[in-house]
């Protein structure tokens, strides 16, 4: 059970486990916004919630400019695990323009790709093959990107990484 941090802005800050977020709680660093009904944590001195949001007691800031990393799961995950080209089901990653000509390993120039489509791509460009890409490659938004540990969230945080977004 994972548990979303916010800051005393209600801005989302990370995602932990509940224990991480109960030891926040009970040493009065933070306080629970939600928790999970009919399921509670039993301790030697009582009874807990378990906490499924919580908010920090004091302000913690949250950089704007936050660097989302490319990595081949992001880029496969930003395109819905769509080929580029032809729009079926991808299991790699293709540079648009091949690493041998200069073309970077980053958001704008890598795309989700089909095994059939990256092989007769090969080590040309899209114009080449004449092809068109279903949309423009660029870096990834919202909240589900900046908070660490949000692409598996719970419903109950929607409110607040939609605050984010």
């Amino acid at each position: 059970m994972r548990t979303l941090v916010l800051n005393a802005g209600y801005e989302p800050l990370a995602v932990v486990s509940f224990k991480r977020a109960l030891v926040l709680v009970m040493n009065d660093k933070a306080t629970i916004v939600e928790h999970i009904e009919g399921d509670p944590i039993w301790g030697s001195s009582g009874t807990y919630e378990r906490p499924a949001v919580i908010v920090l007691t004091r302000y913690v800031r949250v950089p704007h400019g936050r660097h989302v990393p490319v990595t081949r799961r992001g880029v496969l995950r930003r395109d819905g695990f769509r080929c580029a080209y032809c729009g079926t089901s991808a299991s790699t990653i293709d540079h648009v323009l091949p690493r041998s000509r200069g073309g970077a390993d980053s958001w704008e120039n890598l795309v989700a790709c089909c095994l059939r489509c990256n092989n007769t791509k090969s080590d040309r460009t899209p114009q080449e093959m004449s092809w068109t890409l279903r949309f423009a490659p660029r870096p990834p938004q919202g909240a589900h990107w900046t908070v660490r540990g949000a692409e598996r969230s719970d419903p109950r945080w929607e409110p607040y990484l939609a605050l984010a977004a």
